[in-house]
């Protein structure tokens, strides 16, 4: 597993990414919630009343990275997340921003 630091705007988030095989599970923690990539269960965190989003490539076929994860779009997010500001459309690092 790789730990990446994020310059978040208020707080510093913790990435990571985890090799599983042909892919990458890949995230970004911030103070208030979670950013990651599509193999991530917004639904099933939302039962926790944990606000997190994931995020689809900006280009490309797969988030693979913590940069890809930033220049990411936003596809969905839980109510949580959307409670913060999040929305459909916006990049990763703005969702995550948010959660800082």
């Amino acid at each position: 597993m790789q730990e990446v630091k994020v310059t978040l705007l208020n707080s510093e988030g913790r990435g990571f990414v985890i090799p599983l095989g042909p892919v990458n599970l890949v995230g970004v923690v911030a103070s208030k919630g979670l950013v990651g990539c599509g193999a991530i269960d917004v639904a099933a965190l939302e039962k926790f009343n944990y606000p997190a989003a994931r995020v689809k490539p900006a280009r490309g076929t797969s988030i693979s990275n913590v940069a890809d994860l930033l220049e990411g779009v936003v596809k969905d997010a839980n109510t949580g997340a959307q409670k913060e500001g999040i929305a459909v459309g916006m990049t990763g690092k703005e969702a995550l921003d948010l959660l800082s």
